[in-house]
């Protein structure tokens, strides 16, 4: 499974391309930063975003986007500008019929590290151990980007067992429904 995940941001929007699959080493095929200036219009700082994404799309074709979802903080101002640019990366890879992921920040800190609370060195330092790098991706956004596509590389498969489990419950109730329903006309 080849997976670009991405840090969203305005001014650094992280980007990291993870190849491989649950168990196996991982491979990491890029690694950087899409980056715009704090001083340009919001619509083009969007813009730049998308370009950007949009080159690591054609560049590396990923199975998978694995996005940070938007979590609240105390600075509304920089949420907003977080979830714009995870917007223009889910559009972008939808546009391109590419499956999106959603993971939250606790839940990738305890895929990569063992613990939802680990700090950006913490990441980083696994990062890099997990992926046989020299050092650690610089910036922090560039290795938070990769620490995403390898937390879904890892979760994918029991997200899936777990989808369809439900999936597989559903069709059961349902099935049973349907049983009553008819047993209940025959009556």
């Amino acid at each position: 499974m080849r997976v670009l995940g991405v840090d969203p941001g305005l001014t650094r929007c992280g980007v990291g391309v993870v190849e491989g699959v649950a168990g196996r080493p991982l491979t990491m095929l890029g690694v950087g930063v899409v980056r715009t200036a704090a001083e340009d219009d919001i619509g083009m700082r969007l813009v730049g975003i998308e370009r950007g994404i949009e080159e690591w799309l054609d560049r590396f074709s990923p199975e998978l986007v694995a996005v940070e979802r938007v979590f609240s903080q105390h600075n509304v101002r920089t949420v907003m500008g977080t979830a714009q640019a995870s917007a223009v990366a889910m559009l972008c890879a939808s546009r391109r019929g590419i499956p999106v992921a959603l993971h939250t920040p606790s839940e990738v800190k305890a895929a990569v590290t063992g613990s939802g609370r680990a700090d950006k060195a913490q990441v980083g330092a696994m990062v890099t151990r997990l992926l046989r790098l020299s050092a650690p991706p610089k910036p922090a956004d560039a290795a938070d980007a990769l620490a995403l596509a390898i937390c879904h590389i890892w979760r994918a498969p029991a997200q899936n067992r777990l989808q369809q489990a439900v999936a597989q419950n559903r069709l059961q109730q349902a099935a049973a429904r349907h049983a009553s329903a008819v047993k209940g006309r025959t009556r």
